[in-house]
């Protein structure tokens, strides 16, 4: 079975908490739920979560050799050149998660850091993104 690593940066752990309309109403385990319920056993699915943009760089390196890995960088999609590096690395389908439209947002998330290292970006749907991802990944894996 095909291993597929989904990655959240920072804050993620916070959703239910954040602004709702741009991040929806559900919680990371909620999110997580809907991702397991999506692949419905296709792939090998594992999750990771950190604040810590280190951590999120060492996950990765753990990972260089996954089918895919499905990445919400977070604010780290506008500021880290480490994760970018550390994705750049990871030999399998890379794809870019947003819940919110980052690039008609503020002008300072409208920096992607990330953008050009990966396969393809689900943004602005909320949990469909994610959703949307995992159907990706059905189509090409």
């Amino acid at each position: 079975m095909k291993r597929v690593l989904v990655i959240n940066g920072p804050n993620l752990n916070m959703l239910g908490k954040r602004p709702k309309e741009h991040y929806g109403s559900l919680t990371l385990e909620e999110i997580n739920y809907a991702i397991e319920k999506e692949n419905n056993g296709y792939f090998s699915l594992e999750f990771f979560q950190s604040n810590c943009e280190g951590e999120l760089i060492t996950r990765l390196q753990g990972a260089l050799e996954y089918a895919a890995i499905l990445i919400n960088p977070a604010s780290y999609t506008h500021t880290s050149i480490g994760l970018r590096d550390a994705l750049e690395m990871c030999s399998g389908i890379k794809i870019e998660i947003h819940l919110s439209k980052v690039d008609e947002r503020e002008p300072f998330r409208r920096v992607n850091l990330i953008r050009d290292v990966v396969d393809r970006t689900f943004a602005g749907k909320q949990v469909e993104s994610y959703l949307e991802a995992i159907q990706y990944l059905k189509t090409v894996l």
